[in-house]
């Protein structure tokens, strides 16, 4: 299960004195367990891969701020916060297979226009999970529904 192998990884990270590593599976095992405890139910992987996906999406989008400020030392360290924690979630896919994915989903569903757009995302999210993120999806759905 997943919630062990954080726990193993943390552990393993302070043997290392690898800070930035301990620090990330701390920040996840506390958001595992803030989640738990507002909704007072045991979380399983799935639940678990979508907090660490909640987490990478954060960073990723605080990059362009950083980029901005200049900070490149604050980029760099974001930068590993976001390769570990993709070391956590599935195998992301490309463009063109979420593309694949969407056409199938909008066929699937009979989506026609923009107006379906609800729909075809609520699927696709539900279908592809953690292995495509939500802003990707979104795009290729606007531009397969105009």
């Amino acid at each position: 299960m997943l919630k062990e192998k954080l726990l193993e990884d943390l552990k393993e990270s302070m043997k290392d004195k690898n800070v930035t590593r301990k620090n990330v599976v701390q920040m996840v095992r506390a958001a595992i367990l803030q989640t738990e405890k507002d909704k007072l139910i045991e979380v399983n992987d799935e639940q678990i891969i979508e907090i660490i996906a909640k987490e990478a999406k954060k960073r990723k989008d605080s990059i362009p701020d950083y980029e901005k400020s200049g900070r490149q030392d604050l980029l760099d360290q974001i930068k590993e916060e976001i390769a570990i924690l993709e070391e956590y979630l599935p195998e992301q896919l490309s463009a063109e297979e979420v593309e694949e994915k969407v056409k199938e989903i909008i066929a699937e569903v009979g989506a026609s226009s923009m107006k379906d757009m609800g729909m075809v995302m609520k699927t696709a999210k539900e279908k592809l999970g953690a292995s495509a993120d939500g802003k990707t999806i979104n795009d290729i759905a606007k531009k397969l529904l105009n």
